[in-house]
């Protein structure tokens, strides 16, 4: 049932995304399958308009945005492309509140790059951190700091303006994960201007597995050199002189051998449904149901994870169920009825997405009032 929907911050939906997918995929077969010369120029083709779309998403300068298959593989490129030794004895910033697989990252390269993993913790009984304590660790010591725009676990969004001017204090490099609110809140690489910025297509985007995406700044390319590198790094990459290999001057730099193209193909209609859209009334349709999901919340005596404030949250709630409920067995009794959420430990994550309606909400609520009855 598309109006019981809630699970945006998991996999994004939109009217006829089945339809698209399979036609697309169909296109591709049909194409690819051709004995002639076409294959190449088409799917290229369609990479490129996959990474204008995000261009577009995150207002950035031409050539400053590629590809990668997820949010962790592009933390790793960029972190492997800084200058030898930038960040040997200095420290990396994380938040206790980021994405796991980012923090699984940085603890395995701190050895091997030489720096210390600082990771922020969450106050007690809190779930997630809080802006003053990230900015409290951020000292000159700091070389990069890795922001989560929008946690995952309680929907909390960073006060970002703020967070950048007192990096750009500190002289740190600065880059953002958005990977909980792209497509849903406005985000603008140059308003405040970061240095990188990690994302995927999967959620509000309503892209597929594997479509990830590495935005760099133009002033800080140069400086970067890619480890992993290949035929697509250069400027020409049909140059054949295995002696005479040279990074292109964008972000070029950071593809490598023969590109995958399959990913940025099967999420391309959806990026093109995203940009036919109201921006304003798709995110003003998921404020009035999450608001409507903060009344029922106060109403069933369900503490709130989430923020109340508006600027301070993403698009998701999350709510605490009591221990006298486990949240597996709910989340399963509201799947028997067709509603579709998730959940963390204790907590329910509940994410509505232009195809919830007001009534599903409404369906949601009244089942979470029968199976929460004492």
């Amino acid at each position: 049932m598309s109006e019981t929907y809630f699970l945006y911050h998991s996999i994004g939906m939109y009217p006829g995304k089945s339809r698209d997918l399979a036609a697309a995929m169909a296109e591709f077969a049909e194409i690819w399958g051709r004995p002639d010369d076409s294959q190449w120029a088409y799917v290229l083709g369609k990479r490129a308009n996959f990474l204008r779309r995000w261009s577009a998403i995150l207002n950035a300068p031409a050539d400053s945005v590629t590809a990668t298959e997820n949010v962790t593989a592009a933390f790793h490129t960029l972190l492997a492309s800084l200058p030898q030794g930038h960040l040997k004895g200095r420290t990396v910033l994380v938040g206790a509140d980021c994405f796991p697989s980012n923090h699984f990252l940085l603890n395995g390269m701190a050895e091997k790059y030489g720096f210390t993993l600082h990771t922020v913790p969450m106050r007690q009984g809190a779930a997630h951190v809080e802006d003053e304590d990230f900015l409290d660790a951020w000292t000159p010591r700091v070389g990069l700091a890795l922001l989560t725009w929008v946690s995952s676990t309680s929907s909390h969004r960073i006060d970002l303006k703020r967070m950048v001017a007192h990096g750009r204090r500190m002289g740190s490099l600065i880059g953002t994960d958005i990977t909980q609110g792209a497509g849903l809140i406005p985000y603008d690489v140059l308003a405040p201007e970061v240095d990188f910025t990690v994302s995927t297509s999967l959620k509000w985007m309503c892209g597929t597995p594997g479509a990830g995406i590495l935005y760099l700044s133009p002033r800080l390319v140069q400086h970067c050199h890619p480890e992993l590198r290949g035929w697509f790094s250069q400027e020409n990459p049909f140059n054949w002189d295995i002696t005479a290999f040279s990074y292109a001057p964008d972000i070029r730099r950071f593809d490598n051998g023969t590109p995958g193209v399959m990913a940025a193909l099967a999420s391309l209609p959806a990026l093109d449904w995203h940009a036919s859209q109201d921006q304003a009334a798709l995110l003003a349709h998921n404020r009035t149901l999450t608001a409507r999901l903060i009344e029922a919340a106060d109403d069933l005596h369900l503490p709130l994870i989430t923020p109340r404030a508006e600027e301070k949250r993403g698009g998701s709630m999350m709510l605490r169920l009591p221990e006298t409920h486990p949240a597996a067995e709910i989340v399963g009794k509201l799947r028997s009825q067709g509603i579709t959420t998730d959940a963390r430990s204790q907590t329910l994550r509940l994410s509505p997405g232009n195809l919830t309606t007001l009534a599903g909400t409404e369906t949601l609520i009244a089942a979470l009032q029968t199976l929460l009855k004492p």
